[in-house]
């Protein structure tokens, strides 16, 4: 007899309440991975680059301790019953997911139990599970403020649970794909070089990255918002891919200081908007193709032009923070949370583009991007999702620049070109004078484009189009 454990979206050892249970089995282990692009959406371009490393990363952590990484590929429902049957396992374990997926893992959990073949599964991804947070009337929260009180009144987050020393034994002779074989790193060109400078992958750069957070987490509350300053967590792809669990997260955070930190809590409430996020998907599984607010689906979006895409893709549209935080995401993989939102509203209202085209993008460019937390960022920042920002606050992208990024270090470094004008002027070059432009050597328009739009026309129009699905305008935030 053996044992069956199926990792997704928990590629680590730690605090993996699904390989503990397993372990408890004392049985031969059958540790598999299944990449199945065939029954949810295919993970995106950057976020495959992840998952080729942190496989090979855990599939070490493995073999160092006696055990095998097992690679399948193709339609879950197929290849578990398949690999069960190979294994000859009497049980089956595993951790849950939600939305999309977790039809996936009931049709996969009836053919097992049809089999004979006992199933357990655990809560391991989500600190408070959808059927966890209820209102009095038992239905699912749409309104964060009022999920998270009720989600932080169940108490503190269950502590997590030690990394094994040692595991079972493998099963003999049970054959799988190797890495290369998944075909998820880009070739012809490889263009990740960006992204390998600027991440480690796996369950150790998880750690590493969260005893760094722990150490600066008294920051965060005052600096979070400021994409110059290193007081992001950076911790998103780790959560994302499970390398890290939000259980070790949370009491990481809380366990920073001595006495209750605002900054704690802060950081702890930016965990419940990722829960959140989860909770909508539950509710609304095809988040990502359908607005969570119906009137959107009348919303006038305007059909986008190439050049326009290629500029706001590319960080060419003339707004600093904004070509800033795109040409990060190209380079990384990765963007700063504040200038999301900033291009995020730059695209769905300055070019009325709609929202889904931005989603896609992000889906395939960055590392972190999930089934919840991406469409749903996406919708909040458009006005067509739960509990979202008005359509009408409207981002004007100099100011944003000017109050998060005041002495131009994050412009700089991501825009060279401009790296010499001063900080008075980095956010708007076109109103540089001459001599600045110069002395920079800046020219409009050849080594730097000028503004593809112009904010307050773009802003009328936005509120324009609004004002036609019935949306009453308003004074657009700074």
């Amino acid at each position: 007899m053996a044992t069956l454990l199926w990792l997704r979206d928990d590629l680590r050892l730690a605090d993996n309440p699904a390989l503990a249970a397993a372990m408890a089995a004392r049985e031969p282990l059958a540790i598999v991975h299944v990449l199945d692009d065939e029954s949810l959406r295919p993970i995106g371009a950057a976020a495959r680059w992840w998952l080729h490393r942190s496989l090979q990363s855990l599939g070490a952590d493995l073999a160092r301790r006696g055990q095998d990484l097992i690679l399948k590929r193709g339609r879950a429902a197929r290849v578990i019953p398949q690999l069960a049957a190979e294994v000859g396992a009497s049980r089956a374990f595993w951790n849950r997911r939600y939305g999309p997926a977790a039809t996936v893992d009931a049709a996969v959990e009836k053919t097992l139990a049809g089999r004979g073949i006992a199933v357990s599964t655990f809560k391991a991804s989500l600190l408070f599970e959808p059927d966890e947070v209820m209102t009095r009337t038992g239905t699912p929260y749409r309104v964060y403020s009022a999920f998270w009180r009720a989600a932080l009144a169940r108490g503190e987050p269950r502590r997590p649970l030690p990394k094994p020393r040692k595991l079972p034994p493998p099963v003999e002779g049970v054959t799988g794909e190797s890495i290369d074989a998944l075909r998820l790193l880009p070739v012809a060109p490889d263009w990740s070089g960006g992204i390998r400078a600027s991440w480690q992958p796996g369950e150790h750069g998880a750690a590493e990255r969260l005893d760094a957070f722990a150490d600066a987490v008294g920051d965060y509350g005052a600096l979070r918002d400021r994409p110059d300053l290193p007081a992001s967590s950076m911790l998103s792809p780790h959560i994302r891919f499970g390398e890290v669990s939000p259980f070790q997260v949370w009491h990481a955070a809380a366990g920073a200081t001595a006495r209750p930190s605002a900054s704690a809590a802060k950081f702890e409430a930016e965990l419940g908007w990722r829960e959140f996020a989860w909770h909508i998907l539950a509710q609304v599984p095809d988040m990502a193709r359908r607005n969570i607010r119906p009137e959107f689906d009348d919303f006038p979006w305007a059909v986008p032009y190439e050049d326009d895409m290629w500029d706001w893709r590319r960080g060419r549209t003339g707004f600093p923070i904004v070509d800033a935080g795109m040409r990060q995401l190209w380079e990384t993989g990765w963007m700063h949370n504040r200038v999301r939102m900033i291009v995020a509203s730059f695209l769905t209202k300055h070019l009325l583009v709609d929202w889904r085209i931005g989603e896609e993008w992000f889906w395939e460019t960055l590392v972190d991007a999930d089934p919840a937390s991406n469409p749903f960022n996406w919708q909040w920042v458009a006005g067509s999702g739960a509990d979202a920002q008005p359509f009408f606050r409207i981002f004007n992208p100099v100011t944003q620049g000017e109050k998060f990024d005041p002495e131009g270090r994050y412009v700089r470094r991501h825009v060279p070109e401009l790296a010499r004008l001063p900080a008075a002027v980095i956010h708007r070059p076109w109103e540089a004078g001459p001599l600045e432009l110069a002395a920079a050597g800046v020219t409009l328009g050849e080594t730097y484009p000028l503004p593809i739009v112009e904010h307050a026309s773009a802003r009328e129009r936005a509120l324009a189009a609004f004002a036609k699905i019935g949306g009453k305008g308003g004074k657009p935030s700074p």
